[in-house]
């Protein structure tokens, strides 16, 4: 088993994941990148992240109903999701909470952001 914790980001901007995989990984985290909540679920069939950041607005399957599919998983229930999104409107952060989202990030967002909060859950 490897020492690095496991970090699943899902976003559908290469961008925001090439910046995310090249940060987190300089930082020794080991990182997994999928486009939608379909591709994360299937990723984390074969591997167990510590922590999943998934943006909330995507295609095929947003981030929220990832996070609902997440937290109603035996398996999944306890990883923590840091949400990120464009969208800041308080209905949408409220929402992401209540459905089991142990942060929210709004874009845009720089590394530090993202390392800080990670800290306080890895």
């Amino acid at each position: 088993m490897s020492e690095h914790k496991h970090i699943l980001v899902v976003d559908d901007e290469s961008q925001i994941t090439r910046v995310l995989r090249t940060s987190l990984s300089s930082h020794g985290y080991d990182i997994r990148v999928a486009n939608d909540g379909e591709t994360a679920l299937e990723i984390m069939k074969d591997w167990s992240p510590d922590l999943v950041i998934t943006d909330l607005s995507m295609p095929n399957m947003d981030g929220l109903e990832l996070l609902s599919k997440l937290k109603a998983s035996d398996e999944w229930k306890s990883v923590p999701v840091v949400m990120v999104s464009t969208e800041g409107s308080q209905s949408k952060v409220l929402e992401a909470v209540e459905k089991g989202a142990a942060a929210y990030v709004r874009k845009p967002f720089n590394a530090d952001q993202i390392k800080e909060k990670l800290a306080k859950f890895l």
